[in-house]
């Protein structure tokens, strides 16, 4: 069921199986408002998880339920600590609302970047509500079921030097180094990545944001896991800086098909996962 009731930028749509999919970075919309002071509307959308909902389009049809906001990330990133805290103390990264791209490129004109009472009015109208979504959506379906898996979805272009040194693997796991979701859980992710085509790590640059540090409460059945996806894997990437123009490629069905199949048996392990706990 798709939930009408709410700000038209954030969707939801309900499913009574014990699997929340959270999709916090697709969206590419500046409101009106906050465009003022923006270098180019392209960098603004350059740091999307592009095509990520197309990638994942399946995961209602497993009866998961799934939450997406479609507002870009440089008005206000809903997977950073709303506190400021770094989620990676000693490497780069950007804000709860970005001034740079990953790439360290401007986002706004010298002077205009958002003050501290323009962060704390996008935190009340986007980040608040998706995050207060994500809660109750959590306590609804752990109210009906022991375990609850929340699977929080990325993907990232899989060569920035300033973000980490070399080429990122395809998939990569992220659970806080372990403490976001049982143990029993990852390792069987890993094992789908370990015997498909593709190259993974765990907990490695990527170790889950703040949504899945935040709901992962495995001692309580609710079981977090990030998913961050080198973009080469499901899209012709070009490696390395990309120009507007270029980015993002073309999202193509019979290319991405190989990393999707290999989606679809993970968020299936997640639902047996969860349902194994009952």
């Amino acid at each position: 069921m798709i939930e009408t009731d709410r700000p038209s930028w954030l969707s939801l749509t309900r499913g009574d199986a014990p699997l929340l999919v959270s999709l916090p970075h697709t969206g590419t919309d500046t409101p009106a408002e906050y465009e003022q002071g923006l270098v180019s509307s392209w960098l603004a959308r350059k740091d999307a998880d592009w095509w990520i909902e197309r990638l994942y389009d399946f995961a209602a049809s497993l009866g998961a339920t799934v939450i997406r906001t479609s507002v870009s990330r440089t008005v206000i990133d809903v997977n950073r600590d709303p506190s400021g805290v770094s989620l990676y103390p000693g490497q780069a990264t950007t804000e709860l609302c970005p001034t740079t791209t990953f790439d360290g490129e401007p986002l706004y004109h010298p002077g205009a970047e958002p003050d501290h009472a323009s962060i704390e009015e996008r935190r009340n109208r986007f980040f608040e509500p998706y995050h207060a979504t994500l809660r109750a959506e959590v306590d609804r379906l752990r109210s009906a079921h022991p375990a609850v898996v929340v699977y929080d979805c990325h993907s990232i272009r899989s060569v920035i030097p300033r973000l980490f040194e070399g080429t990122l693997p395809h998939f990569n796991i992220g659970t806080n180094g372990g403490t976001t979701c049982d143990g029993a859980l990852s390792e069987e992710v890993e094992r789908i990545c370990t015997t498909s085509e593709f190259s993974h790590v765990v907990n490695g640059r990527f170790k889950g944001g703040y949504i899945t540090r935040n709901l992962g409460q495995p001692e309580n059945g609710v079981h977090a896991v990030q998913m961050e996806l080198a973009c080469r894997g499901y899209m012709r990437e070009p490696l390395g800086p990309v120009a507007e123009g270029q980015w993002p490629a073309a999202y193509d069905e019979t290319y991405a098909a190989p990393m999707r199949d290999q989606l679809v048996r993970i968020l299936k392990a997640c639902l047996t996962f969860a349902k194994s706990k009952a």
